[in-house]
């Protein structure tokens, strides 16, 4: 009966424990759940379009695909580029299965060249005050376009191409051609006036609050940007990325260049050194790299490469200078024409280059000069040696071919005059023959 009473007076509490339970899980399933805070990422990228900014960008369009973000925004400031990079760029953005913003910032930044055809192709184009797009007319890789025919086709090829980019975003498209065909660039005020571009912020932030609510067309598909607050992820580039777009500089090229020569001659030089050639053969390799990202002129490389082969040659060849002054002479044309590009990103600053041959003229030059005074000193061995040594005689000379005996160089030897020498008398060695030295008396103030 005790048991039955303390499970009664148990049970009112049971009861309340279960309701709490209830209410509880009841509220739960009333309550939405709290909708996921929508994620960006952030790919800066500043300097010119290369292969290696293709790479960079194109692989943090898949990362962005591949985590699900909300959408990608893409901070640019470029004075331009190659166009085979630009248009994998450009190609990637219209493939991406989510939103693209290109947002030329920060405030002085640039969206030159190749960079207006990547910002018109985004799905959403947004410019920071302060900043200007456009001049995106064709340039030859390593001079001027010189055939007329040949440049208005390049010509009308970019500007329909970029016309098309326009037209798929609703973009004004005569205005687009202009950017081609006049070089001409607006700031972002002309530029949204114009309708070129959707947005103008201040910052990636302010940008995506302005994007809330805005309809875009992803593939074939319309989306409502939700962006307000969203969760940025900054996704710059890698170590290796970085390391290549360093190398993608023309004046770092060309001192890679410069080393890996110094380092080939100095192993030719002395075979066996090893480290001087391995380092060379790295810079080398590097340089040509660099080269493959770079508007480089063939014929600049086989000037530089031919100055190579004769400054090496005249360390194994006694030309008395001319291969030095003819390899000189190859290096500074090939040096002036190695990038020849009216893009200043892709030419070769005269701060670099006039220092650089300076001072590998100057090396080259005084190597020619110490082999020109060492081949001027007297020998220091061998027969030639002799001449000039100083001794006496021990047995006297007879007058003509009648040899006698002298001690010089701490030998004895057999010795000729062109006149009669007593014994003991002080000799200069004037040359020797086989084992015959021809010898003169020294004169009375030449006496030690």
């Amino acid at each position: 009966m005790r048991m039955c009473h303390a499970r009664l007076r148990a049970l009112p509490w049971l009861s309340c424990g279960l309701g709490l339970v209830l209410v509880a899980t009841a509220s739960a399933q009333e309550t939405p759940p709290d909708s996921r805070r929508p994620l960006v990422h952030l790919v800066p990228f500043d300097g010119p379009i290369t292969p290696v900014a293709s790479e960079y960008v194109t692989a943090r369009l898949e990362q962005a695909a591949d985590a699900g973000a909300d959408a990608v925004v893409i901070e640019l400031d470029t004075p331009g580029g190659l166009d085979v990079a630009m248009r994998t760029i450009v190609k990637a953005i219209l493939a991406a299965p989510l939103p693209v913003v290109v947002f030329v910032a920060p405030p002085g930044a640039r969206a030159a060249s190749a960079g207006a055809f990547i910002t018109i192709a985004a799905h959403v184009a947004a410019m920071a005050p302060g900043t200007n797009i456009g001049s995106a007319s064709p340039v030859q890789i390593g001079g001027a376009i010189q055939d007329s025919t040949m440049s208005h086709k390049v010509t009308n090829d970019a500007a329909a191409y970029i016309a098309a980019l326009a037209h798929q975003r609703g973009r004004d498209e005569a205005l687009a051609r202009r950017f081609v065909t006049e070089a001409i660039n607006l700031t972002a005020t002309e530029a949204r006036a114009a309708g070129l571009i959707d947005v103008i912020a201040e910052t990636v932030p302010a940008l995506l609050d302005s994007l809330h609510g805005r309809l875009v067309t992803v593939g074939d598909a319309e989306r409502v940007l939700d962006l307000a607050g969203a969760s940025i992820e900054a996704l710059p580039m890698g170590p290796r990325q970085r390391f290549l777009k360093w190398l993608a500089d023309p004046n770092v090229a060309y001192i890679l260049m410069l080393l890996g020569i110094y380092g080939l001659f100095f192993e030719l030089s002395n075979p066996g050194a090893l480290v001087p050639g391995i380092l060379g053969g790295i810079s080398l390799l590097l340089a040509l790299f660099a080269f493959q990202a770079l508007p480089v002129n063939y014929a600049g490389i086989g000037l530089i490469l031919l100055g190579m082969v004769m400054l090496i040659l005249e360390v194994k060849v006694h030309s008395y200078g001319g291969l030095t002054i003819g390899g000189l002479a190859s290096l500074v044309l090939g040096s002036l024409l190695l990038f020849d590009s009216p893009e200043p990103w892709a030419r070769l600053s005269l701060s670099v280059m006039v220092p650089g041959i300076a001072v590998f003229a100057g090396f080259f030059v005084l190597c020619v000069w110490l082999v020109v005074r060492a081949q001027r000193r007297p020998a220091l061995g061998g027969k030639s040696a002799l001449a000039g040594d100083r001794g006496r005689v021990v047995e006297a000379i007879g007058g003509g071919d009648r040899p006698g005996k002298v001690v010089f160089h701490g030998e004895m030897w057999d010795a000729v005059a062109d006149a009669a020498l007593a014994a003991g008398t002080r000799i200069e060695v004037i040359g020797v023959s086989g084992r015959l030295a021809r010898v003169r008396p020294l004169p009375p103030e030449r006496e030690d």
